[in-house]
């Protein structure tokens, strides 16, 4: 666990990083990525997204990130709002924006960031707001903590910041 914590740190610590999360809703459900190594508890479920690449939009990247996390293919619907996620050695920016399932069949994607012996996705499942509410707080992203519907949080918009 501690050599994870390590190349997390080595692979997006200490630099700010521009990243592209993607809210999907399908049945009053919201597509969510299981992370170990992550949060306070040591378990983290967000949103499928990740690091924006030199060159690349931000809708290039919300697609990319969605083939390697889920497998699945998307279109990128709108923008909802940023997040900024300051607990050092991270830091990040994070545009939430609206997609749409296209195609493909879910499974586990990897980050290819990490060493393929310590990836920390874990499972990547369709949670509905009560299921997600069952949840330790800091198990949950601060952006869809204490959600009790889609609606809720489809209609955020702004600024927000997670910090300690």
């Amino acid at each position: 666990m501690e050599e994870i914590k390590n190349e997390i740190i080595h692979s997006f610590g200490n630099k700010l990083r521009i990243r592209v999360c993607g809210i999907c809703i399908e049945d009053n459900k919201i597509l969510l990525v299981k992370h170990h190594s992550l949060g306070k508890g040591g378990i983290l479920w967000a949103p499928p997204g990740g690091g924006m690449v030199f060159g690349e939009t931000a809708e290039e990247a919300l697609k990319r990130e969605f083939i390697e996390e889920t497998g699945l293919t998307i279109s990128v619907e709108k923008f909802l709002f940023v997040n900024e996620y300051l607990t050092p050695p991270l830091h990040a920016i994070e545009l939430f924006f609206l997609i749409k399932k296209i195609d493909g069949i879910l499974q586990t994607g990897l980050d290819p960031e990490l060493h393929s012996d310590r990836q920390i996705i874990t499972k990547v499942d369709w949670l509905s707001f009560e299921a997600l509410n069952a949840l330790p707080l800091e198990a949950v992203h601060s952006v869809i903590r204490g959600m009790d519907n889609p609606d809720q949080l489809l209609q955020q918009n702004g600024y927000f910041r997670t910090s300690p």
